[in-house]
């Protein structure tokens, strides 16, 4: 079932770039770093919608968490290590983290270990598509795209035309 359509996901994606940079008091010292694979998009989408109100482009990283992870010991990760790129100094920045689902909050508690290795950044705010609910660690985003409560035996799938060839948000039953 199509929960957000591709107009849906670009409204959104204004949505969150202009509350971040409300949330930074404009866009000084703000920089965007978006979690590998599809959060990275929602940063890259959000950098342009910044650039085309504010007149300035925000700096942009990626940040890979697969080593992070805390299922990485257990087997229960297949994610594959391509690495980060940061080109800046996260030190005193406030740092608008991008993800596309929000979940058990698993993925922001390994992305914080990651940023943290990487210097003291002044904030951390998160920003993402989708918040599903369920969460096991105590982590809420700053923005949200949709708010999407669902039942345990469901699966929310966000495509970006980037990755998947059509922008769009889906909720499937398992």
């Amino acid at each position: 079932m199509t929960i957000l359509d591709g107009t849906e996901v670009a409204r959104a994606v204004r949505r969150l770039a202009m509350q971040a940079v409300e949330d930074n008091g404009g866009t000084e010292g703000l920089v965007l770093i978006g979690i590998r694979t599809r959060g990275v998009v929602l940063a890259q989408r959000m950098q342009k919608e910044i650039a085309r109100a504010e007149g300035t482009e925000v700096p942009l990283g990626v940040l890979d968490i697969a080593l992070y992870r805390d299922d990485l010991l257990t087997g229960g990760c297949d994610a594959v290590f391509r690495g980060s790129e940061i080109n800046f100094d996260v030190e005193g920045k406030n740092v608008a983290l991008c993800d596309d689902v929000l979940f058990t909050g698993r993925t922001v508690r390994a992305a914080l270990s990651a940023l943290s290795a990487l210097g003291r950044a002044k904030a951390v705010r998160l920003y993402c598509l989708v918040d599903r609910g369920h969460r096991e660690l105590p982590f809420r985003a700053d923005g949200i795209g949709k708010n999407m409560p669902t039942a345990s035996g469901e699966r929310v799938f966000v495509r970006f035309f980037e990755v998947d060839g059509e922008d769009c948000v889906k909720l499937e039953k398992q």
